[in-house]
């Protein structure tokens, strides 16, 4: 079974800002864990015949120690507004059966919490993100400059959903699903967006 998606990315986490995760391969996280909603807008894509455009889903996660320690505790959101074939498709890329770059996080997760069925709101565009699920996830970034006024990036990050990570300064983060808490609206938090490009067999 082959598939390819494409579209948006962004997620906030716990970490302050810069999360060192990406940084020192998991090995090191700025509170000891983490807590994590890494949302996706799908605006191009099939899977086994099964057209995704204009879907999207979020995995929230949370782990008892750094990332690289594994035991983490996962969930899903996926978009009320799919067809049935769409959220089995959705589920089974989000989940890792399909293969694709969240198959390589599977050795890590040790409880998946569920499934939840919300509408999800994705929008933005350039520097500024946002992402809300009614009741469950309320987030949004604003792309982090250097002096000379560029967006600031991170490279070779090892990311499933890319190598290449915009730097993020988080307006707020808002996570109440699955048992996962999480309110922040400091901005001292971390947050990355970027273009996603997946596919599977």
């Amino acid at each position: 079974m082959s598939w390819e998606i494409k579209g948006q990315y962004m997620e906030t986490c716990n970490c302050d800002y810069v999360c060192p995760c990406p940084l020192t391969g998991l090995a090191e996280s700025t509170h000891g864990t983490c807590i994590f909603a890494m949302a996706y807008r799908v605006d191009e894509g099939k899977f086994d015949g099964t057209d995704l455009g204009g879907t999207k889903f979020i995995v929230v996660g949370r782990t008892p120690g750094n990332m690289g320690e594994g035991n983490w505790e996962v969930g899903v959101i996926l978009d009320s507004g799919a067809s049935q074939e769409q959220k089995d498709a959705l589920t089974a890329i989000a989940g890792g059966q399909a293969g694709g770059p969240i198959a390589n996080l599977a050795p890590l997760i040790g409880k998946v919490l569920g499934v939840e069925e919300k509408p999800i709101e994705f929008s933005g565009s350039d520097d500024s993100w946002s992402v809300v699920v009614p009741d469950l996830i309320d987030q949004a970034v604003q792309g982090a400059r250097g002096l000379g006024g560029e967006v600031l990036h991170l490279d070779n990050t090892g990311h499933p959903a890319s190598n290449r990570l915009a730097l993020a300064h988080p307006q707020h983060s808002h996570i109440n699903a699955f048992g996962i808490r999480y309110d922040e609206t400091s901005g001292r938090n971390n947050g990355h967006y970027a273009p996603f490009r997946w596919s599977g067999n």
